[in-house]
């Protein structure tokens, strides 16, 4: 991962930061500033905010970081979603002439020497690790789960009938002592990633057809076929003030659906239908326990009139 000068020492890695926004004023300001402290002990060569047609101030306030950050600013047009913006942000990059790309949302915040960390960690052993995620916690400080298990029928059922999604046997990984030691993992919230070049070149472009959720997963997965594996490296720390799908009935939804169709495009349809089931079960018990966003994910599970198509611009 790190390069060498002509005399051969070692020199800090190349790496270049893509930021996805869209309607992100009140917090890009804040994930824009953690960037040059972030990048400490790194080479940053690039940051390229990339805007889905926010019709807030997210431009403005990007533009206006450009004389402290070697930045970037792309306006989309239209918002196609996060795969679809890293797509657009990392096609603008000579990646010849970095090591790197991290991508992240802006409502992130990078703790000081997080990205020379995260680099060190694929560096470490570039031939297996292709994607290096930091701890993430909350603005209080507390730990945010963001480890995941390869989906599964087993799991899926299990998050139904013990639990939810929070149950020590799901796909999400709970226990807090599995995020205080560095170690592979099947994948990670795609909040705060770092990709090594060479995962960017074999895995290709993110699948933009996912527009959000599940999206992280496919790519990691894919990087996984491939050989590269996810690192997570809790000495990287990131703070994630958090999005929306946990109250957002159409985010949950469409994370929901998401799940199935991953689910199925890897493993086929015949498979699929006991992972759908399990979903289908899980949502359904805690719909009639009176959970809002259980209610709208069923729908969309059971009714492909409510399934969500595009994003609003």
């Amino acid at each position: 991962m790190s390069h060498s000068n002509p005399a051969g020492s070692a020199t800090p890695s190349r790496v270049a930061v893509v930021v996805v926004t869209y309607n992100s004023a009140s917090v890009l300001r804040g994930c824009l500033d953690s960037i040059a402290p972030g990048a400490d002990g790194a080479e940053l060569r690039a940051v390229v905010v990339v805007d889905n047609a926010s019709r807030d101030e997210s431009v403005r306030i990007a533009k206006g970081t450009a004389a402290t950050l070697p930045l970037q600013v792309i306006e989309t047009g239209r918002n196609g979603g996060y795969s679809a913006a890293i797509n657009t942000g990392t096609a603008v990059l000579d990646l010849d002439d970095l090591d790197a790309v991290f991508v992240m949302n802006p409502d992130c915040r990078l703790q000081p020497g997080a990205l020379a960390t995260l680099a060190g960690a694929l560096a470490a052993d570039p031939e297996r690790r292709g994607i290096a995620v930091p701890r993430l916690s909350h603005p209080d400080g507390t730990l945010q789960g963001s480890l995941f298990r390869r989906p599964s029928v087993a799991r899926v059922w299990m998050d139904a009938l013990l639990g939810g999604p929070r149950s020590r046997w799901g796909e999400k990984v709970i226990d807090p002592d599995a995020y205080t030691r560095a170690h592979e993992v099947a994948w990670a919230t795609g909040a705060a990633q770092l990709l090594a070049v060479e995962t960017i070149r074999r895995a290709g472009p993110w699948d933009e057809s996912f527009l959000l959720y599940s999206e992280e997963t496919e790519f990691a997965l894919r990087a996984a076929d491939l050989g590269l594996c996810t690192w997570y490296e809790p000495a990287a720390g990131v703070v994630h003030l958090g999005g929306e799908s946990d109250t957002s009935p159409m985010l949950y939804s469409l994370l929901t659906v998401n799940r199935v169709r991953l689910f199925r495009r890897r493993r086929g349809t015949l498979a699929a239908v006991p992972f759908f089931l399990g979903i289908a079960l899980g949502e359904l018990l805690r719909a009639l326990a009176g959970r809002r966003t259980s209610r709208a994910a069923l729908a969309a599970l059971l009714l492909p009139s409510h399934r969500i198509r595009e994003l609003k611009a």
